[in-house]
C-alpha cells in the first residue's frame, strides 16, 4: 500500500504542480485546488467514520483493469499535454487502488470523494464555449429586465449592458460555465454535508441546484452593474468585483438553504415518502 502511495505522488505530483501554475492560477478554474483539498477532506473523515466496521474484500481483478484504464489515461493526457485527461486519469486510478487493497465495500462507502473529483478536472475549452455563450445571454437578459422593471436606464447588446454612461460586458467568470459547475460542486456538497433520508427531497434540490446557480449568476451581475452605476467603473472593476464572486456564493448557499427548508415541508406532508438508510 506504501509503494502504491508512493507510486501515485510520483506520477501526480508534476501534474499539480502544472496544474498550480497552469490552469487551477487561472479565475476560470481557480475553483480545482479548493476541490482537491475538500475531496481529500472528505475521504479522510469518512474514512474515519467507516474504518473497522465494514469488511476489507481486496478486488484485484477489478481494481487491476480500472487501474488499468486509469494509467492508459494519464498517459495520454501527460503525453499530449490534455489538461482534462491527464486530470480525470485520477479518478480510475484512485479507484483502481482503493478496488485492489479494500474491495468493493469500502468503494461503496467512499464514492462521493472520488465523484466530487469530477468538479475539479478542467473542462475542455470547446465545450465551455458551447455552453457559456447561450448562458451569458441569459443571465445578461436577465440582470436587464430585472433593472428596467426598477427603473434604471439600462440596455443590453448580446453579452453587453449598458447602464447610465457605462458599459458592462458579462466576462465568462461572471456568469459562464465555470461558475454554475463550480456552484454545482458546492450544491453537492451541502447535499452530503447533510445527508437527508428522503431520496426525493435530495433528487430534487440536485436539480434545483442548476437554477439556483443561474439565479446567483444574476445576482452578481445586477450588483456589478449598480456599483458601477452610483460609483464609477472603477469601483465595479477593483475589489468589488472580487468581492462579488463571494456575492456569488453566499447568493447561492442561502438560496439552497431557502429551498431546502421549502423541499423539508413539502417533503414532510408527503405519505408515501420512501426512506434510503445509509
Amino acid at each position: 500500500m506504501a509503494l502504491a502511495l508512493i507510486g501515485f505522488a510520483i506520477m501526480y505530483v508534476p501534474s499539480f504542480i502544472d496544474l498550480f501554475n497552469g490552469a487551477w492560477s487561472s479565475d476560470d478554474n481557480g475553483h480545482g485546488s479548493l476541490i482537491l483539498a475538500v475531496s481529500a477532506w472528505l475521504l479522510w473523515s469518512n474514512w474515519r467514520e467507516v474504518a473497522g466496521t465494514i469488511r476489507i474484500a481486496p478486488a484485484p481483478v477489478a481494481g487491476w483493469l480500472v487501474l488499468l484504464i486509469g494509467f492508459a489515461l494519464y498517459f495520454i493526457g501527460r503525453s499530449q499535454t490534455i489538461d482534462t485527461i491527464e486530470v480525470a486519469s485520477i479518478i480510475p486510478v484512485m479507484v483502481g487502488l482503493v478496488l485492489m487493497f479494500l474491495g468493493w465495500p469500502t468503494l461503496r462507502k467512499l464514492w462521493f470523494p472520488f465523484f466530487f473529483l469530477v468538479f475539479m478536472v478542467p473542462l475542455p475549452g470547446v465545450f465551455v464555449q458551447a455552453i457559456t455563450v447561450p448562458l451569458k445571454t441569459g443571465v445578461s437578459y436577465a440582470a436587464e429586465n430585472i433593472l428596467h422593471w426598477f427603473g434604471y436606464p439600462i440596455a443590453r447588446s448580446g453579452v453587453i449592458l449598458v447602464i447610465g454612461q457605462y458599459q458592462l460586458l458579462v466576462a465568462d467568470a461572471c456568469a459562464g460555465l465555470h461558475s454554475l459547475f463550480s456552484l454545482e460542486a458546492l450544491g453537492l456538497l451541502y447535499m452530503n454535508l447533510v445527508r437527508h433520508k428522503s431520496w426525493f427531497r435530495n433528487l430534487l434540490l440536485a436539480i434545483l441546484i442548476i437554477p439556483i446557480s443561474l439565479s446567483a449568476n444574476v445576482v452578481r451581475v445586477i450588483v456589478l452593474s449598480l456599483v458601477t452605476y452610483y460609483f464609477g467603473d472603477e469601483a465595479g472593476q477593483g475589489f468589488v468585483h472580487g468581492f462579488a464572486g463571494m456575492v456569488l456564493f453566499i447568493v447561492a448557499l442561502l438560496l439552497m438553504l431557502g429551498v431546502d427548508s421549502i423541499l423539508r415541508i413539502g417533503v414532510a406532508q408527503v405519505p408515501d415518502n420512501r426512506e434510503v438508510r445509509a
